[in-house]
């Protein structure tokens, strides 16, 4: 289980943001990123592989592996640990192959 530390930063965490995960309202702090709102309601994986359909999720939580690809609001392939969430947004797995862009 993923938990926030007591006193770990100089910024006190406000909460005040309401995503959406895969349908369920979570709750999370103005400066958190997608990721860390996806750990915070215990989801560990957040897609699955193309090839074998094992589940990956936010592993390097700076942007190196792309193991933490999202779709948010109807957008795929957004790294969760790079985008800060905002009040409304909406955050879906990836299941499988991604479309490609036209």
């Amino acid at each position: 289980m993923f938990k926030r530390l007591d006193g770990a930063t100089r910024h006190p965490v406000r909460a005040g943001v309401s995503v959406t995960i895969d349908g369920v309202d979570q709750s999370c702090g103005v400066r958190d990123t997608v990721a860390v709102a996806l750990l915070l309601a215990d989801r560990v994986a957040c897609r699955t592989t193309v090839v074998s359909g094992a589940p990956r999720g936010p592993f390097c939580l700076m942007g190196a592996c792309y193991d933490c690809l999202v779709t948010i609001d109807g957008r795929q392939n957004q790294q969760a640990c790079a985008v800060v969430v905002r009040d409304g947004m909406r955050i879906e797995s990836q299941r499988g192959p991604r479309e490609l862009a036209p």
